[in-house]
């Protein structure tokens, strides 16, 4: 299936605005330019019942991070990696996304800002994502008024932190979250997938542009496959929390978010997955300007209710 005709028009607008890639820009211009794509919106963002800016102790100094209160009685506690090749993107940019993320769940959700490559290359990121996820675990009673799940979720590079946390979480028996949501996640540091080298892939993050992401994340080709860069790359995946991943049909990442999936339910472990036609990388984010983005929602959503309410719907969608 060819890419859907809101995707087609983005697409198309943003080679109009002459907006570059990101690995054919500086570090600082890749940033500046996707602060201009994620503020443009024009999805209202829900109001909140309260908000906070804090920082959580982190291995080497404070972890900013924002906690987003839906309601007074929220349902659980959902800690959100925000996507971006672990070298782009803050709490800030993702504000409206989280917000719009905590009134559908009627979760409370924690935006961790993790120190980002290449100022801070791994496991700077990961350490900083551990952190903060046991901080989570800790307070989750103080700041949702009673014991309520704990979830972790993350976009691309969050998805990635999201798998690699809840992989130290079970293997540690620690800060165990109930659910992980890995939305189009780095799974494997395999750049020559069939979604990688397929050129209807090369939209909006393209093969290129994750390779200068990789590059600036952790340079030594040999260390990407540990299993904590690379946790498709696991020997045991068992006993890892229910999953529920997303991956988009036109996406250089869909291959290795797939082949997670399908590691973790040989594994015993609990798994949604579904592939989103004709969208591409990027698509849950684009609120209010691609219909897949609510239907990404939609689909996570459901996937959280079920969990809270007790069910064990499991199964992929291709």
């Amino acid at each position: 299936m060819a890419l859907d005709e809101a995707t087609r028009a983005l697409v198309a607008a943003m080679a109009a605005g002459d907006a570059a890639p990101p690995h054919e820009l500086t570090v600082p211009e890749a940033r500046a330019a996707m602060v201009g794509q994620l503020s443009s919106t024009t999805a209202a963002a829900p109001e909140m019942h309260s908000v906070d800016d804090i920082g959580i102790a982190g291995p080497d100094g404070t972890v900013p991070a924002r906690v987003l209160h839906p309601v007074e009685s929220p349902r659980a506690l959902l800690v959100y990696y925000h996507g971006g090749g672990w070298v782009l993107g803050s709490v800030d940019e993702f504000d409206v996304f989280g917000r719009v993320l905590a009134a559908r769940t009627g979760c409370s959700v924690v935006l961790v800002d993790y120190r980002l490559a290449p100022e801070h290359r791994y496991p700077a990121a990961v350490e900083d994502c551990w952190a903060a996820l046991r901080w989570a675990d800790r307070e989750r009673e103080r700041l949702t008024a009673g014991p309520v799940p704990l979830l972790v979720a993350g976009d691309s590079a969050g998805g990635n932190l999201a798998a690699v946390v809840s992989a130290r979480a079970a293997a540690t028996a620690t800060a165990q979250p109930s659910m992980q949501i890995l939305v189009y996640p780095v799974t494997d540091c395999d750049l020559d997938t069939a979604s990688y080298t397929d050129p209807e892939n090369q939209v909006i993050l393209t093969r290129d542009t994750m390779i200068w992401f990789w590059d600036h994340y952790l340079p030594d080709a040999q260390a990407r496959l540990a299993p904590e860069v690379s946790p498709l790359r696991a020997e045991d995946l068992s006993g890892l929390p229910e999953t529920v991943v997303l991956t988009a049909e036109h996406d250089v990442l869909r291959d290795e978010g797939e082949a997670y999936a399908r590691r973790l339910e040989e594994a015993g472990v609990r798994v949604r997955q579904r592939r989103f036609p004709g969208q591409t990388h990027g698509f849950l984010t684009q609120l209010d300007t691609l219909p897949g983005s609510e239907a990404g929602l939609a689909y996570i959503a459901e996937a959280v209710e079920d969990r809270l309410a007790g069910g064990q719907r499991q199964g992929s969608s291709v």
